[in-house]
Parts: structure tokens; C-alpha cells; sequence
């Protein structure tokens, strides 16, 4: 709803520019006009703040905390505020990039090459590096892991997929599993 004349004026005495307190007082529909609003979850933590997506012509135009949500109540940290660029940014990669051993330039390459070199890494260095069994404390014990490699999970990874991504890891046998979000 529009500030009141007094209420302007108690605004502008705060050192409010009068530009912002219009466009801050406008109805929602007056700020992002002939939009879709589609409701999700933000993407970086655990926690699990509600967002609302403003959708125009299939693009997004805003993002912004849900109100509604007993968990945020329409607020945003920095960072689930700043999430509008994930899809916007112009400077976003969007495709796979490899650079060849002793190489300076990076090349594009298709998801799925990349994707099975990764595997082919991750299962050589796996099977060079993995203990059956080994000492501790003087006794032979089993092991069955591998020190090899590790898995550093992000924040901007949902619940689901990290606690997928920690399984898969602890089935290859690794031990050093941690996560940004407590980094």
C-alpha cells in the first residue's frame, strides 16, 4: 500500500530518497509486473529458505525470500540473496572446460567425456591406492578404505544429494568426506 502524507514525510525526514520509499511502498504487483511467481527452496544451505521466483517469458526477473515460510519469513542471507545470479550471470560457465596436462589453454568438451574422465580418475586412483587390510596398534585389522582421494561436498548442494554423495563416497572405501558448508 502507498505512504500516507505523513507517513512520507516521517520517510523522508529519515533521509529516505523519495524514489525509494515509492517504489518500496508499491503493491508488489506494481514492482515486477506480468510475472509468474513460482515458489522453491534456495539452493546453497541446509537450512532450506523459501523463495519466491518472479518468471517472465520464461526467464527469471527476481528472486526474493518467501514471506509465508516459517523458516525465513521472507529473508535472505547474503548469500541466498545473491542466488539470483546463478542463472542470470552472463559470466556463468555453462559447458565443460579440460585443460591437457602441461597445456595453457582450456578446451570444451561434452559432459559425458568429462564425466568418464572423472570416473576413470577417481576408479584408478581407487584401485592404486585402496588397503584391505593393514596395522593398528600392532594388530592386523581390516580396512577396507583408501586414502587416496576425498570428497569436499558443497554448500550449494542440497541435503538429498550430499547425503547420496557421502554414500557412494564411504562405498568406494574413502575416508576424508567433509563439507563446505562446515568449512
Amino acid at each position: 500500500m502507498a505512504a500516507s502524507g505523513g507517513a512520507l514525510g516521517s520517510l523522508v525526514s529519515l533521509g529516505l530518497e523519495p524514489e525509494r520509499i515509492r517504489t518500496a511502498t508499491l503493491p508488489l504487483a506494481w514492482k515486477i509486473e506480468r510475472t509468474k511467481v513460482v515458489p522453491s527452496i534456495c539452493p546453497y544451505c541446509a537450512v532450506g529458505c523459501s523463495i519466491l521466483l518472479h518468471v517472465r517469458d520464461g526467464r527469471l526477473v527476481n528472486l526474493e525470500g518467501n514471506p509465508d515460510s516459517p523458516i525465513n519469513r521472507g529473508t535472505l542471507c547474503p548469500k541466498g540473496a545473491a542466488s539470483y545470479q546463478l542463472t542470470v550471470n552472463p559470466e556463468r560457465p555453462v559447458r565443460c572446460l579440460y585443460r591437457r596436462p602441461g597445456g595453457t589453454a582450456w578446451e570444451p568438451i561434452e559432459l559425458g567425456r568429462a564425466m568418464d574422465m572423472v570416473a576413470d580418475r577417481v576408479k584408478r586412483t581407487r584401485d592404486e591406492t585402496f588397503q584391505r587390510t593393514g596395522t593398528v596398534d600392532g594388530r592386523q585389522v581390516t580396512l577396507n578404505h583408501t586414502l587416496g582421494i576425498g570428497s569436499l561436498g558443497g554448500a550449494t548442494i542440497d541435503n538429498e544429494w550430499n547425503y547420496a554423495q557421502a554414500k557412494a563416497f564411504r562405498g568406494l572405501g574413502g575416508v576424508f568426506l567433509e563439507n563446505q558448508a562446515r568449512i
